[in-house]
């Protein structure tokens, strides 16, 4: 079998609201995603996703070094396309371009073995648990608590918000903010709090202080991600474990960032990372240090990759993607009472776009 093929598909709904957290400065509005279409000589297909701004890369620069190659030599593949990028960069889009092909590689693997892909990677387990996440720090007090509330009435015993609103400018706001979500889901309820990136390293510490009165359960991403020595010292200042690594790449880059004590519960992005090959080696890097998984985005890759890792805390289920799941996809799992499985008997990721979508939003 051999790549005769690799095409992207860009699709963008522009009538949705733009959403805000604490360091985004200018919200864009719409919904969008690049998915990856990897083709063979056997007429098998992998689909991947990636974002939208890695097009170029992919068919003007990865795609010629893919075409005749087997499919299944994906950590050679992966190689290649590693070392494609070295001019490029060594982060940021080049590895979003690496992430969707990578991980229409293993789409396509498990549909050539006929096994839905958790079950390719072997299995831990087939259901794993989930938060609903959101909080956006564009929200009114009402409409943050309604959200929050409602993933509670979905079943979903554990929420994420937003602090650190306005680079870290309104900390009276996020305290009053936390605590009417406190209040309002009751104590029974798990809640995380992310900053992107919004906080400096001593606020963090003050912050997280104030934090701890309302038993929150993870901080995340309280300093720029690069400050990986901030990072630690806030881990080592709070009892509330520090939750980052979104915006790491490669395996490298986690090293780094486990072996300096920066981050508590380790958070790779299976669209930045590196795709599957990638995220499961920091995965497997994260349990020789003892520390727990709790994947960022793309929750229907990540669905899968949880139910294979075994020191898999928990999986982000968003609001706004589960909106753009609906609308690219035909169907997918639905979660219950704050578990989720993948389809049992589907091949690979066991996800097809939606032609009508297709047709009306690909750009």
């Amino acid at each position: 079998m051999r790549i005769v093929d690799v095409t992207t598909t860009h699709l963008h709904a522009p009538d949705w609201p733009a959403n805000q957290d604490a360091t985004i400065r200018h919200p864009v509005a719409g919904r969008a995603a690049l998915f990856v279409h990897v083709k063979t000589d056997e007429g098998i297909e992998g689909l991947g996703v990636c974002a939208p701004g890695a097009r170029a890369l992919i068919e003007g620069s990865l795609k010629e070094i893919l075409l005749g190659q087997d499919p299944l030599w994906h950590e050679k593949l992966w190689d290649d396309m590693f070392w494609r990028v070295r001019g490029t960069g060594r982060k940021g889009l080049a590895f979003c371009a690496i992430s969707g092909v990578d991980i229409a590689l293993w789409d396509l693997k498990a549909k050539t073995f006929g096994v839905p892909l958790y079950r390719l990677l072997g299995p831990y387990t087939d259901t794993v648990p989930i938060y609903g996440s959101g909080g956006w720090t564009h929200f009114t007090e009402d409409e943050l608590v309604r959200e929050q509330v409602g993933y509670v009435e979905r079943g979903i015993p554990r929420v994420k918000m937003k602090v650190a609103k306005n680079f870290g400018r309104a900390e009276a706001e996020d305290l009053r903010r936390l605590a009417a979500v406190r209040k309002a889901v009751g104590d029974e309820v798990e809640i995380y709090v992310d900053a992107n990136n919004g906080y400096y390293a001593k606020q963090a510490i003050a912050m997280s202080k104030r934090f701890e009165q309302y038993d929150v359960r993870w901080f995340e991403e309280p300093v720029l991600a690069d400050d990986i020595h901030g990072l630690a010292e806030i881990s080592r200042a709070t009892t509330i474990p520090v939750a980052t690594g979104e915006h790491e790449y490669t395996k490298y880059g986690f090293k780094e960032l486990i072996s300096r004590g920066g981050a508590d519960i380790v958070q790779p992005d299976v669209g930045r990372v590196g795709g599957v090959t990638e995220w499961l080696k920091v995965a497997h890097l994260a349990h020789a240090y003892n520390l727990p998984v709790a994947p960022h985005a793309y929750q229907l890759i990540h669905l899968h990759l949880a139910c294979a890792t075994p020191n898999l805390k928990v999986v982000e289920y968003l609001g706004q993607t589960e909106q753009g799941d609906r609308l690219w996809y035909t169907e997918f799992p639905e979660q219950k009472d704050g578990w989720w499985s993948p389809y049992p008997d589907r091949p690979g990721l066991g996800l097809e776009l939606d032609p009508t979508a297709v047709r009306k939003y690909a750009r």
